[in-house]
């Protein structure tokens, strides 16, 4: 197979400076460096590239992933059984501020799992650990069970 300079020429921009050719490191025991051809040896022998220790990719590990998966699927879950509990309600009080307020706690009831999520969220942002997140919507998945779903209260 032969290299055909017109080949190159489609790799490459007018005005764009030459190719410079490297001069070839040697190693401690003077011998040069086996790269294969249109690699370049780049740095001091034996040494090697190494992140920051302090650096965070930003990624959350799969456990991390998989537990908040499970959670939102609880809260989900919480969601509906507060819904269905509000719906089949029947001891609203007579007066129009007992009713009104009656009301409005059975809908803030349907709504708690998600600004219990939503508060988590928020207080959460600046923590350096995933773990404070986690004990938060762990406890809110206990505190927000659907007592009146579960034991058919009306």
């Amino acid at each position: 197979m032969s290299s055909d300079p017109s080949d190159d020429e489609a790799l490459t921009w007018a005005g764009d400076p030459e190719p410079v050719e490297a001069p070839v490191r040697k190693t401690r025991d003077g011998a040069e460096p086996a790269v294969a051809s249109g690699w370049k040896v780049v740095g001091k022998p034996g040494r090697v590239a190494t992140a920051p220790a302090d650096h965070r990719s930003g990624q959350l590990s799969s456990v991390a992933l998989v537990t908040y998966g499970i959670l939102a699927g609880i809260y989900l879950l919480y969601t509906i059984g507060w819904l269905i509990a509000a719906q089949s309600a029947t001891g609203a009080p007579a007066d129009i501020v007992g009713g009104a307020m009656f009301t409005v706690g059975l809908w803030f009831a349907v709504l708690s799992s998600a600004l219990w999520i939503a508060a988590t969220f928020w207080v959460t942002r600046e923590s350096a650990s995933v773990r404070a997140r986690l004990i938060a919507l762990a406890v809110g998945a206990l505190v927000l069970i659907p007592w009146p779903f579960l034991v058919g209260a009306n």
